[in-house]
């Protein structure tokens, strides 16, 4: 994954958390929400027209609303360690307040649990200790649904020239990720198809049509905020080739963009930014299906592996 950004997860028996932890500088940032049902922390702080630009971890969590809380931890742990926004300037000595936004899944129909800012800081410290690139049932994507499969955490990487762009996804949607008809996966159609029959005899795994994909796209290209935001946006097309449908009202479907350049290009406005969003919406889509592929049988939950021809 991309240099400058850990990879940090708790995995519990049904839910989990993951933390993207951006270093002591922290990574320019900006995000995009296009579910109707979001459940997310200091995304107005990240619209480009706001004073503060850099975040220090952005937090992936289950446990819908109450998995907010998992970021608390973080941001403790980070001002221990005196990582965050210098309030006085960094010239200066006073209080520090890590800047740690996050986006949340629902989750609990599939167990009761809850993370909170234990669980949060568990992330994070795995997060210090080295970047993990595990795929699907970890962290956040534990207690993940995908339609009708168990869905789960994936990452995905493109390159744009020399610049990289990554994809970091908890694939929980209300929409289907198989065409019912072939047996094949939205995203990646060339993949192996499970049997169409018994998947489409699979019973939705629960009533309720609360359900969210959250992640972020990282780069190392020299973006400003507005420029990031736009990759935001663009990367959600990742979600609607991958899912069918995607952005219901019930979803909270949310991307954050993350740059891990020190400061814009000299001309931001000249860099090519048309490549760079359609890397980002491939990642998103390869990560979705590297999530739900990779996912692990448990919970009660049907996974890909087991209804390939």
């Amino acid at each position: 994954m991309l240099d400058g950004i850990n990879i940090g997860h708790y995995s519990g028996t049904d839910t989990g958390v993951t933390v993207l932890y951006c270093g002591p500088g922290g990574a320019l940032g900006s995000v995009d929400v296009r579910g109707g049902g979001p459940g997310t922390r200091e995304t107005d702080l990240l619209q480009p027209h706001n004073t503060v630009e850099r975040v220090h971890a952005v937090v992936l969590s289950g446990g819908s609303a109450f998995g907010l809380a998992a970021a608390d931890g973080v941001m403790n742990e980070l001002a221990e360690q005196g990582i965050g926004f210098p309030v006085f300037g960094e010239e200066k000595s006073g209080p520090r307040v890590p800047i740690v936004p996050g986006a949340v899944i629902f989750d609990l129909l599939v167990g009761p649990s809850r993370p909170g800012p234990e669980e949060g800081a568990a992330a994070l410290r795995a997060a210090l200790a080295g970047s993990d690139e595990t795929m699907g049932t970890v962290g956040a994507g534990v207690g993940a649904t995908a339609g009708k499969l168990r869905g789960g955490f994936g990452l995905a990487t493109r390159w744009v020239g020399h610049y990289e762009v990554c994809a970091a996804m908890v694939a929980n949607p209300v929409g289907e990720v198989i065409d019912p008809q072939s047996g094949r996966l939205y995203g990646a159609p060339g993949r192996t198809a499970v049997k169409a029959a018994a998947y489409r005899a699979l019973p939705h795994p629960a009533e309720s049509k609360l359900n969210t994909t959250i992640g972020a796209v990282l780069t190392d290209a020299p973006i400003n905020t507005a420029q990031a935001q736009r990759l935001a946006m663009t990367a959600h097309d990742g979600i609607a080739r991958a899912v069918r449908p995607a952005h219901s009202p019930l979803d909270g479907d949310t991307i954050f963009a993350l740059s891990t350049a020190q400061r814009p290009a000299a001309d931001s406005g000249a860099l090519a930014m048309t490549p760079l969003c359609a890397a980002a919406a491939d990642a998103v889509e390869e990560a979705i299906v590297n999530a739900v592929t990779a996912a692990e049988p448990g919970l009660g939950l049907s996974v890909y592996r087991e209804l390939l021809d």
